[in-house]
Formats: C-alpha cells, structure tokens, sequence
C-alpha cells in the first residue's frame, strides 16, 4: 500500500525538478535575448549620435567657410565685426527659437 504513494511522491519531485529546469532554462535565454537587444540597441544609438554630431560638424565648417569665403574655419572674436556678430546672435536665437518649436511639436505628439 505504501509503495503507490511514495512513488506518486518521486514523481512529482522529479517532474517538479524538470519543470524548474525548463523555467530556469527559458528565463536565461530570455534575459540572453534581451541582452543582446539592449546592446544592439545602445550600438545603434551610438552610430546614430556620432552620425548626427558629424553631420553637424560638417555643416558648421560648411556655413562657417561660406561666411569667410576662404577654406580657414578658425576665426577668432576680433575677426568678427559687431556687425557680423549680431547677425550671428540674431541667427542662433532664430535657430534656438526652431528647435524648441520642433521640441514643443515632438513633445505634444507624444501619447
């Protein structure tokens, strides 16, 4: 009589002990995946900022040779006459007032 349920006993102990292998087996693999995820989509965020930082530069050393007309890129305060200089100043806070528009635009659109 004894011998149905001690066997009933070891095979749930046995079942018991697949099953969390098999759950301990999906959690690594899961947390695996999600790993990989994680770097790839830190890597893509990475190439996308130098991408746009180097688009950027390459735009600045454009308007800037645009402006000076020659291929020189390092111009100095005393270069640039009062004129020039709230041109420039007028031009950035046009550019800063865009960004902040295009922000407040991206911001509203968010659920």
């Amino acid at each position: 009589m004894s011998k149905p349920p001690v066997h009933a006993f070891f095979i749930g102990r046995a079942l018991a002990e697949a099953l969390y292998e098999q759950l301990e087996s999906a959690a690594t693999n899961a947390l695996s995946e999600f790993g990989k995820f994680d770097a790839e989509q830190r890597e893509r965020l990475r190439q996308f900022t130098d991408r746009v930082v180097e688009r950027a530069h390459r735009e600045a050393d454009s308007a800037m040779q645009g402006r000076t007309g020659t291929g020189s890129t390092t111009t100095s305060i005393q270069d640039i006459q009062p004129a020039d200089l709230q041109v420039t100043i007028d031009e950035l806070r046009a550019e800063v007032a865009l960004v902040r528009s295009e922000l407040q635009r991206y911001r509203s659109s968010l659920p």
